[in-house]
């Protein structure tokens, strides 16, 4: 790519970075593992005009409240240096995003620094497959199993809007903590914008779901992005009105559906992730609901 050069380091290295060299408008960083982070700040100190940290919305500490907004909610305690994990279990994630976001803040100063913490990111050649897998299930037609209720909230965020937005937060010099996910909506209208006109939906309980021994949010016999209510009735739905008047603008859900269900008729059949329920245990889980 023309006026892009490429420098190899290694971030587990304290003098890892020592490649980079000379000042820098604009430094991105999505690190999860705080020793990166704690090495880049002391290699950049003094050298960077704004810095910008992608977080995650993991940092919450409060999973069940609705509607929350970042200037008030609570977030977990850091991670303790000898609790830090390098393996980033799902249980030491936020943790360790909490303490990055603090690492950088204390090197730059807050003036210089934007925490965009992520939602759920999704889009063309999203490798997770949560996303995916509602765009496959689309593909097949048929009768398709909803989770939950129609009124569910359900929020993310492309990958390319999510993308504008930090870049355009660098040439802005924006500053602060933000989420970075889009507003909310309900999962009939999440459903109306992925399935195909007239699909048909037939909605079953969480607590059938349960019974039947799937999963929620992802991983096998599963069914992605569906959350267990009410304690992670807040997960999904926060209010994103700072961000939204911060310059954050997202593309209609129709359009990423689109685009993703283009990239996966074109990437050939190992693009993305295999997650979810197959086309059995779908069958098999509406026959028993059906059948109760």
């Amino acid at each position: 790519m023309d006026g892009v050069r490429f420098v190899r380091v290694d971030r587990t290295d304290p003098a890892g970075l020592a490649a980079l060299t000379g000042e820098y408008d604009a430094v991105v960083d999505v690190a999860r593992h705080p020793d990166q982070v704690r090495n880049a700040v002391a290699a950049l100190a003094g050298r960077v005009g704004h810095f910008t940290f992608v977080s995650t919305c993991s940092v919450y500490a409060d999973t069940a409240t609705p509607g929350q907004r970042v200037d008030a909610a609570p977030v977990l305690a850091p991670a303790s240096r000898d609790a830090e994990d390098p393996t980033l279990s799902a249980e030491s994630y936020g943790a360790c995003k909490v303490s990055c976001e603090q690492l950088v803040t204390e090197a730059f100063g807050a003036e210089r620094v934007f925490v965009c913490r992520a939602g759920l990111i999704v889009g063309p050649e999203d490798p997770i497959g949560r996303f995916e897998y509602w765009v496959r299930r689309a593909a097949r037609g048929g009768e398709v199993l909803a989770p939950g209720s129609p009124d569910d909230a359900v929020q993310l965020v492309d990958v390319r809007d999510l993308a504008d937005w930090i870049v355009a937060a660098g040439e802005r010099g924006l500053t602060g903590t933000y989420d970075g996910t889009g507003a909310p909506t309900t999962r009939a209208a999440f459903l109306a914008d992925v399935l195909p006109d007239g699909a048909a939906l037939t909605w079953v309980s969480q607590e059938f779901l349960v019974e039947q021994g799937v999963a929620p949010w992802s991983g096998p016999r599963s069914l992605p992005i569906w959350l267990p209510l009410p304690e992670y009735a807040g997960f999904l739905s926060r209010d994103v009105t700072p961000s939204l008047a911060a310059g954050l603008r997202t593309r209609p859900l129709a359009e990423t559906a689109r685009d993703t269900a283009a990239w996966l008729a074109t990437a050939g059949p190992e693009a993305g992730q295999r997650i979810g329920l197959t086309e059995a245990e779908e069958a098999e889980i509406l026959a028993a609901w059906h059948a109760r």
